[in-house]
């Protein structure tokens, strides 16, 4: 009976402390996407309340390796259409703009970490981090749902950088490369804006009848 109380007690202190975990009472965020962990990350409020933000110091904290006693890889994807990238973007982010080129980085053969103990983090952005960028976000998160029985993810942990390039560059220009920031409005790639604009509406047009063939196919 006394080892059975020791197991009760036990159990007891689990449940106080994942109760804690999930009320942010000891200080930490929520749990992450698969529910296992808190977030490692420090976030702050954004536009969209079911999406993570990060600031840009945090960002640059990030990348400069400072959380790598948990993380043992940090992949930026960067949003934006190619001409404003090439005009300026964050040290080693990913130019993928398009839902196939994420998916297929992402997914078709999911980036594992090498123990247990580390974690794979995604961080998003765009110009302004306030459509593209959390647009992608959802689209992994509801990819990797779906190819996973819950809760499980193959990419659980997920952020977007607050205020985009456009807040970041600012601050950390030396973070960039070239160090230059190109607005996805600028007055020489006019033309260039209407072709990916086209072309992102035609790749969600696509997406959409894909949907709606696979659920017309489970019914």
């Amino acid at each position: 009976m006394e080892g059975f109380s020791l197991l009760q007690r036990s159990k007891s202190c689990c449940q106080t402390d994942i109760e804690k975990l999930l009320d942010g009472e000891d200080g930490s965020n929520e749990l992450i996407g698969d529910f296992t962990k808190p977030f490692v990350l420090p976030t702050v409020d954004g536009k969209h309340q079911d999406l993570k933000y990060i600031t840009s110091e945090t960002m640059v904290a990030a990348v400069s390796n400072q959380f790598n006693h948990l993380v043992e890889q940090v992949i930026v994807i960067d949003c934006r259409y190619p001409y404003e990238f090439e005009g300026g973007h964050i040290k080693g982010a990913l130019n993928l703009h398009q839902e196939d080129q994420v998916e297929d980085f992402l997914l078709k053969t999911p980036i594992i970490p090498s123990c247990q103990d580390k974690r794979v983090v995604i961080i998003f952005h765009c110009e302004f981090s306030s459509e593209r960028g959390p647009r992608m976000c959802r689209f992994v998160r509801e990819r990797d749902r779906a190819m996973n029985e819950y809760p499980k993810l193959h990419y659980p942990e997920l952020y977007i950088l607050k205020g985009g390039y456009k807040d970041f560059f600012p601050h950390f220009q030396s973070q960039c490369e070239p160090e230059s920031y190109r607005p996805m409005h600028h007055e020489d790639f006019k033309e260039d804006l209407r072709k990916f604009r086209l072309k992102s509406r035609t790749w969600a047009g696509e997406r959409s009848k894909r949907d709606m063939y696979s659920r017309l196919k489970k019914l």
